[in-house]
């Protein structure tokens, strides 16, 4: 019997203990054995892989079926499980044993699979596939995580973390809750601050690189530049990078324009700049008319298309792109 997993809490039958769970979302596997199935099935779980049980087979099913060391009321998760375990799942659907519950999790099945076949077609199995999440479903949970704990973000960096988790469900929620403790005493948060809790090493890298380059220091953006060899989801991140610390500078320049004092406006600034970055923007500022910050904006843009219809040759891009930056100054 095939159900969705938004549809399993309310499918649970009391006579249906075993369960196929497949497919590379792990991370709502993982939410949903823990938030929906474990509080009613039995705090006393059992986490086997499937290699494990099958080399000792006998020993396995003497727990189960004398209940020699296994409490009465358990929950079994099998790991990493293929067609290999089918004999046995027969096996204990025969006994039907309703002192325990069996959850086996596989990663993706073929529709051939004897082991998913057997799930689908039997009335007392429960078989749940789990489908990657899209951009869709993790902007649904990031929103919500954002609205229920009262911080303020803009979309635009919620697309961000979301980019950055690579279309991961852990991860994000990882990224989340580092986000919900950074934010205990703020209201709000922004990219900079968002960048720098990621756990992606190269983020530190990438922030201090475009910092350089707007600043025109040539030698230091090169250094950073050929120490890394960027991904092209990396090179979405360095232009969603660029693109934020442009519109600071965009921002910084129409303040500076009206109150004629840099070390003032900047010192003002919301969210307030750390102050070991101060002296780099005031270069960046200096080094950069309004009209040129302008049109790196829009620059930078476009190329975030071009990445995206051109993800072979994005390193190629990406370096064209930045050592351009490093000459806007000498034009």
């Amino acid at each position: 019997m095939i159900i969705k997993s938004y549809e399993l809490k309310k499918n649970l039958k009391k006579n249906i203990n075993l369960f196929l769970f497949y497919g590379q979302n792990n991370g709502l596997m993982e939410e949903i054995i823990d938030k929906d199935l474990k509080p009613i099935f039995s705090k006393n779980t059992y986490k086997y892989d499937e290699s494990e049980i099958l080399s000792g087979l006998d020993n396995f099913k003497d727990g189960i079926f004398n209940k020699s060391f296994f409490e009465n009321d358990k929950l079994i998760i099998i790991n990493r499980a293929s067609d290999k375990i089918l004999d046995l799942i027969k096996e204990i659907l025969e006994k039907k044993d309703e002192s325990f519950k069996i959850i086996i999790k596989a990663g993706s099945l073929e529709k051939k699979s004897k082991l998913r076949n057997f799930f689908e077609k039997h009335k007392d199995l429960i078989t749940v596939p789990f489908y990657e999440d899209n951009h869709q479903s993790l902007l649904f949970i990031a929103q919500n995580f954002f609205k229920e704990h009262k911080i303020k973000i803009s979309t635009q960096n919620i697309n961000y973390i979301i980019e950055n988790s690579k279309g991961n469900r852990s991860n994000l929620k990882n990224e989340l809750e580092k986000i919900k403790n950074f934010s205990q005493k703020k209201l709000s948060i922004e990219l900079e601050e968002i960048i720098k809790l990621s756990n992606l090493a190269e983020n530190y890298s990438i922030s201090e690189m475009i910092d350089h380059c707007l600043a025109k220091n040539k030698k230091k953006t090169l250094n950073i530049l050929n120490e890394n060899i960027p991904s092209s989801e990396d090179n979405i991140l360095i232009l969603k990078t660029f693109l934020y610390k442009l519109k600071r500078l965009k921002k910084l320049k129409l303040e500076i324009q009206i109150k004629k004092n840099t070390d003032l406006v900047i010192s003002s600034y919301k969210p307030p700049i750390f102050w070991k970055d101060k002296d780099i923007i005031k270069q960046q500022l200096k080094n950069l008319s309004l009209a040129e910050i302008k049109l790196l904006m829009r620059k930078t843009n476009n190329m975030e298309l071009l990445i995206k219809k051109n993800s072979q040759i994005s390193n190629q891009l990406i370096n064209n792109f930045i050592l351009e930056k490093l000459e806007i100054s000498n034009n």
